[in-house]
């Protein structure tokens, strides 16, 4: 099943071949995932181009996973930050950040010079539980949905000369998500699947899922003592091709960029950056520091 938010906030079950949208009686998806998909249909038929999808789920706690595939950690060593990234860090997102598919990514001009992209998965937790092993992870497993990480790769070298970092990807609009959740049974095997980040057409990343250093069910029941609830997201990691590791100022986004990230049967989460005077209507904000 492919889960959508649409308009206002509505839910459906979105039907891709047909492009058609089946109303759910539920008021969010994080809501579907509390009460275990036992949700009905209203019996209205929608047309996908008659719609406007929205992000598929609002998480009340969202974990990110760093480091995880071996050749962003290799792509690493090419910068001389002060501390190494490595496989194993874990901080949060802030969900307020959220966009949705074809929603902006609004450049804070006054912030950073440094915009970057990477491409993940979110892995959706179903069903509520702490303290698990890796053999029972896969029930808590309800789906999947393709995950931007917008980064300011100059507050981040900042930040990271503390050993951490969180600012550089929670500033808002950074968290593009979507363009649907794909639950589960839809995807036999999450290890095998190719991903691939698209700049104005020009590919910048590359991989698969098999690239991983840690699977899927590890990292969910790694993350499982900060305790889950149901439509809580987690993420797997980018892979290879950021621009702030490749040593080319030119690959750092910019209004006017399209992004296109795309990951085998989760779909295409498309995302235009803009400006800020273009996304606020107003001018660029004076930067408050300390």
């Amino acid at each position: 099943m492919k889960l959508v938010t649409f308009d206002d906030g509505r839910v459906g079950r979105l039907e891709l071949e047909e492009r058609v949208v089946l109303a759910l009686e539920v008021g969010s998806t994080r809501e579907y995932f509390e009460r275990d998909g036992r949700v009905t249909e209203t019996g209205e038929r929608l047309s996908l181009d008659d719609v406007r999808l929205r992000a598929p789920i609002v998480p009340k706690k969202f974990f990110h996973t760093s480091g995880n595939f071996r050749e962003h950690e290799d792509e690493s060593k090419n910068v001389d930050w002060s501390h190494p990234m490595h496989k194993g860090i874990v901080f949060f997102q802030n969900v307020d950040a959220i966009v949705g598919p074809d929603e902006p990514v609004i450049y804070p001009e006054h912030l950073t010079s440094e915009l970057d992209y990477e491409l993940e998965i979110a892995v959706v937790i179903g069903k509520p539980g702490k303290f698990f092993g890796v053999d029972d992870a896969p029930d808590h497993i309800a789906g999947y949905v393709v995950f931007n990480d917008i980064t300011a790769r100059d507050i981040q070298r900042r930040e990271m000369e503390s050993g951490v970092f969180s600012f550089c990807k929670a500033i808002d609009t950074f968290c593009p998500v979507g363009p649907y959740i794909v639950t589960a049974d839809e995807i036999p095997d999450p290890q095998n699947l190719d991903m691939e980040l698209r700049v104005n057409g020009k590919v910048r990343q590359k991989s698969n899922t098999s690239r991983m250093s840690v699977s899927i069910p590890h990292l969910v029941a790694y993350h499982s003592p900060q305790g889950y609830s149901a439509g809580d997201l987690i993420t797997t990691g980018t892979v290879q091709g950021v621009a702030g590791f490749s040593g080319d100022p030119d690959m750092y986004l910019k209004p006017g960029d399209i992004i296109e990230a795309e990951v085998e049967r989760l779909g295409v989460l498309r995302s235009p950056i803009v400006s800020w005077e273009q996304g606020h209507g107003t001018p660029v904000p004076q930067k408050v520091d300390w």
